[in-house]
């Protein structure tokens, strides 16, 4: 019996020595396990416990003695009606539920992609994931199965076929210019993650993160890179010219004995007369492009206009004017290049006389200039208006016009001024819920209107009151009738 005994596990657990196992099933060899038994889960570790093919109970990271009242699914499953049946059978797996981190990925082939620069380049990439099981159960029924011991590298295969489409599919479609890759690989690793997190979901693992190393490109593209870089920071053809030069001969002196001297010492001549030449013979600079200048006028951008130009524009001090490199619209004055254009420039031309108008017998009379004003005859009450006024007014209140009256006696108050009969009949009055009209300013007053009553003109929807609308002969009959 003490043999039997024996027999029985008391304990189970897994101690795991190895970096790339996710999950192991507790070994026995022909043995059960008893009532009591104790079960050690370490810290980032689960236990599933299988009975004939189903997932039963599932333990996290404790010490547990094995009864019926924790095994409440193995117990169902066994049929335990009245209580635990010592020994038992059943499967343990153990997951480790740490992060597996360095994981590798790369593209096996090249990927082609469209760039707006260089065309279609093929390219490949290559970096680093991490995964963890979030589901044992998941992960038992999808992959492993009867798998005693399974390991990283039972799926990685797997996983690098979920990664790579979903990288190069975001890389084709990301619209990223090729020489901006690099600013850009922690969000093509990002979204890249987003795209394979539905597929590892349903086998119970979790990506934690998805590193791009490198997107590197074919040779031939990289060496045309590396030939625009010299040329950039060389500066100019000739410059290049000498360097390519440099690099021949240098070249040329490398071979161990080949080809013949003396057409090599002509060749190395010829060389070093085109970098004398390249040297003593300065290159010509392109004439520089004269400023282009613009200005603001009535809301517009005009230009671009060269200095000469911009003299014939006729700008003032107060002109707002901008050129390439400026932060902002400035006042001409404050930009050095154009005092001596603002010292020359002419004054601006006199404002046209013929400007003003005068309402008579309900007519728009003009323009008249100050004179022909006052050849018609024009009185204190006689209503005028130009350009810049925002409504008709009385020449009494117009100080450019108070030199044609300079023998008339002061006008009385505003108020007491009698303003100009209209005839025209454009006024509407809202009473009682109704609406009549038009009338002039005469049948207002014979309307025994107020400033409180709603008026509107002709062509205008919204009523107003008389004291709020902005027309000096109206305003004059309202002070009339108070």
């Amino acid at each position: 019996m003490s043999w039997l005994q024996g027999q029985f596990i008391d304990i189970i657990e897994w101690i795991d020595n190895t970096n790339d196992t996710i999950a192991y099933r507790f070994e026995r060899h022909n043995n059960e396990i008893k009532q009591g038994a104790k079960l050690i889960v370490r810290p980032g570790q689960q236990a599933v416990f299988v009975n004939e093919g189903q997932v039963a109970d599932e333990f996290t990271a404790g010490t547990y003695e094995l009864f019926t009242r924790n095994l409440p699914i193995l117990s169902t499953l066994k049929g335990w009606k009245y209580g635990f049946e010592s020994p038992f059978k059943a499967e343990v797996y153990f997951f480790s539920t740490r992060i597996f981190t360095n994981l590798k990925w790369g593209t096996a082939n090249p990927i082609a992609i469209r760039d707006a620069e260089f065309g279609p380049v093929r390219i490949r990439a290559f970096g680093t994931y991490g995964i963890r099981v979030v589901n044992p159960k998941k992960l038992l029924e999808s992959a492993i199965g009867t798998d005693g011991l399974f390991q990283v590298n039972e799926i990685d295969d797997h996983l690098r076929n979920l990664i790579v489409p979903s990288v190069t599919s975001w890389i084709a479609g990301s619209g990223i210019a090729l020489l901006d890759f690099a600013a850009n690989y922690r969000a093509m690793g990002d979204r890249a993650c987003e795209g394979i997190r539905t597929d590892l979901d349903s086998l119970g693992i979790e990506i934690t993160q998805l590193t791009i190393e490198n997107i590197s490109l074919p040779p031939a593209v990289e060496e045309a890179l590396d030939k625009r870089s010299s040329m950039g920071i060389l500066g100019n053809m000739g410059q290049y010219t000498q360097y390519q030069t440099a690099n021949a001969i240098e070249n040329a002196a490398k071979r161990p004995g080949g080809g013949n001297s003396a057409m090599d010492m002509g060749m190395g001549l010829a060389m070093g007369q085109q970098m004398a030449n390249a040297m003593q013979t300065p290159v010509t600079p392109a004439p520089p492009s004269p400023a282009q200048w613009y200005i603001a006028r009535n809301g517009e951008k005009l230009g671009p206009f060269t200095l000469e130009q911009l003299q014939q524009q006729a700008i003032s001090p107060q002109t707002q004017v901008w050129q390439n490199g400026m932060s902002g619209w400035q006042p001409a004055s404050t930009v050095p290049s154009l005092q001596a254009i603002l010292l020359t420039a002419p004054p601006p031309p006199p404002m046209p006389q013929g400007q003003w108008y005068i309402a008579q017998n309900g007519e728009k009379l003009g323009p008249f200039t100050p004179e022909q004003l006052q050849q018609q005859g024009i009185s204190l009450q006689t209503q005028v208006w130009r350009n810049g006024m925002d409504d008709w007014q009385l020449a009494a209140t117009v100080p450019e016009l108070s030199e044609l009256f300079a023998d008339t006696p002061v006008p009385p108050p505003l108020a007491s001024v009698a303003p100009e009969p209209q005839t025209q009949a454009e006024w509407y009055i809202f009473r009682s819920g109704d609406a009549t009209g038009p009338f002039t300013l005469e049948q207002l007053r014979e309307q025994g209107i107020s400033p409180r009553t709603n008026l509107r003109r002709e062509g205008e929807t919204e009523w107003t009151r008389a004291r709020d609308i902005q027309d000096s002969a109206l305003q004059s009959l309202l002070a009339s009738l108070s």
